[in-house]
């Protein structure tokens, strides 16, 4: 029985905690700052353990004798935990979209002899891999285009949203550049542009570009593909909205206030549903040929249940944690979402929510 570290006892951390917990493959430790919230949550025969993530001492504490730690953290400490998993041995997986910080934890991987897996949620994650399994079904392919959106059921508000996972990375999002390929060459452009309009399954959607979602697509595909690229999707009138707060009152250059603000006056919902819209089209057998993943994920209506992007977060770590036990992942290196087989995804135990 592998022991694996949670780090973060948010609701993806508890959701991943839950599902190892349940599996009956893993003795799980929970760790947190939070003591109070440990007590409330912890799975039942989970350990638990108080855990400051600032310090390298409590965390190198809390992972030794362990097999991997999963980081459910905010993005900003992913280096102090890989730093501290690398110094203890550990593997190390985390679901952060944060492009900056990717960079350290793959300098940290150099050498470290353990598996590093970031970025391995939703998007990126989950989104990747197929992408990157449907470019390979294309003798030449030529666009990319990749779009998801964990939205509100019934929102009710001018901004026709509700949030539904941290709202550091919704401001990331929001405000740092997002990477393409266009035209054939890889460059950055602005968050909140290329706006565009789809509908799906009777449904009016809008989709922008935003930061972060297309992982490593981007250096895994360059040359490969004309053009890539990743765009969130929302409720029609959301964009125009969060440009108005995010540049025209320059609140991206004032993260900690428009953090205060979307939490003040944009509630929390589980009623909501993740949106998965990836398409590629390019040359099958001489033909201009175009396929498509598409799935829609609900949250669970009971009370005690998960919701959408619980799950699909929660089980893009969750797989590539048990592929690695069962020896289906390298067990050094820096490992991108892209490099896995979508069969052998799907046809984990974790992945149900994908199905």
């Amino acid at each position: 029985m592998e022991k694996v570290l949670v780090l973060g006892s948010g609701k993806i951390g508890m959701s991943i905690a839950q599902s190892l917990m349940s599996s009956g493959d893993y003795a799980l430790a929970l760790g947190d700052a939070d003591e109070g919230a440990l007590d409330k949550r912890a799975p039942e025969g989970a350990e638990t353990l108080v855990v400051d993530a600032g310090e390298p001492q409590s965390l190198e504490a809390a992972m030794a004798g362990r097999w991997a730690v999963i980081n459910a953290l905010p993005f900003f400490l992913n280096p102090g935990v890989a730093k501290a998993a690398r110094a203890q041995g550990l593997h190390y997986f985390d679901l952060s979209e944060d492009i900056s910080v990717t960079r350290q934890v793959r300098e940290i991987a150099e050498g470290a002899g353990r598996l590093y897996a970031p970025q391995c949620g939703l998007a990126p994650g989950f989104v990747s891999i197929v992408a990157h399994h449907l470019v390979h079904s294309f003798d030449e392919a030529h666009d990319v285009r990749l779009r998801v959106g964990a939205l509100a059921q019934f929102p009710d508000n001018v901004l026709r949203y509700n949030l539904t996972w941290s709202t550091e990375g919704l401001i990331n999002e929001y405000c740092n550049s997002c990477e393409i390929i266009h035209d054939g060459d890889r460059r950055d452009v602005l968050a909140l542009e290329g706006l565009e309009s789809f509908s799906l399954d009777g449904v009016n959607y809008e989709a922008f570009s935003t930061s972060g979602g297309i992982g490593s697509l981007c250096e895994s595909l360059d040359g490969k593909v004309r053009n890539l690229n990743y765009k969130t999707v929302r409720y029609p009138g959301h964009r125009d909205m969060i440009q108005m707060l995010a540049r025209d009152l320059k609140l991206c250059e004032h993260r900690e206030v428009f953090k205060d603000l979307i939490e003040t006056g944009i509630p929390v919902t589980r009623q909501d549903v993740v949106i998965i819209f990836v398409t590629v089209t390019g040359m099958q057998g001489g033909l201009l040929s175009q396929e498509s993943f598409v799935r829609k994920v609900y949250g669970d209506e009971d009370a005690a249940g998960q919701s959408a992007i619980q799950k699909t977060t929660a089980a893009g770590v969750m797989v590539l944690v048990d592929l690695l036990r069962d020896g289906k992942l390298p067990a050094d290196g820096f490992l991108r979402p892209e490099q896995i087989s979508l069969d052998d995804f799907m046809g984990n135990r974790f992945a149900a929510p994908y199905g």
